[in-house]
């Protein structure tokens, strides 16, 4: 069994048991993904597993064999950051830091349902593309918790970085 994370092949847990997201702290030592609650309710293991976002906490290492799975560690291009990452500092979206790397992971795939125009709870016409209103971008990233408050700087980067990407 094998996993791809960040672009590099790795092996899986010997123990079939193991969560992705203790995989990923304990065997791979990428620590940027958090556990939270370790129950799926506040969305700080957030990866991206080709492409889709995923709670880490509640899947299993092995259900991933051959998958792409990215983390924040895997979003920056060398020293860049990726754009995502540098709007939220911009844009003052994280205060302790803690949920960042979950939220800019769900972020992500939040633009991608976006952009194929899955709809969520809050889309008015379900026929449409969904829109980069504020209202959208917060019932997309509602799984999402932040006990700091940086909810609007976080809104306002993910706004900054894709509703700018979409009208282009």
């Amino acid at each position: 069994m094998s996993l791809i994370v960040n672009g590099k092949q790795v092996h899986g847990p010997a123990d079939p048991r193991v969560s992705l997201l203790d995989h990923l702290r304990e065997d791979l030592h990428l620590t940027g993904t958090k556990k939270g609650c370790n129950q799926g309710a506040c969305g700080a293991c957030t990866v991206l597993v080709d492409g889709e976002r995923i709670l880490s906490c509640l899947a299993l290492a092995v259900q991933y064999d051959g998958r792409a799975i990215t983390t924040i560690e895997g979003l920056a291009g060398g020293d860049a950051l990726h754009p995502l990452q540098a709007a939220f500092v911009e844009h003052d979206g994280f205060q302790c830091g803690y949920c960042t790397p979950g939220q800019i992971c769900s972020a992500i795939g939040m633009a991608s349902e976006l952009e194929r125009g899955v709809p969520s709870h809050v889309s008015a016409d379900l026929a449409a593309d969904a829109q980069w209103t504020r209202e959208e971008i917060q019932e997309r990233m509602s799984g999402n918790l932040c006990r700091c408050g940086a909810h609007n700087g976080i809104v306002d980067a993910i706004r900054a970085t894709f509703a700018t990407e979409a009208s282009a």
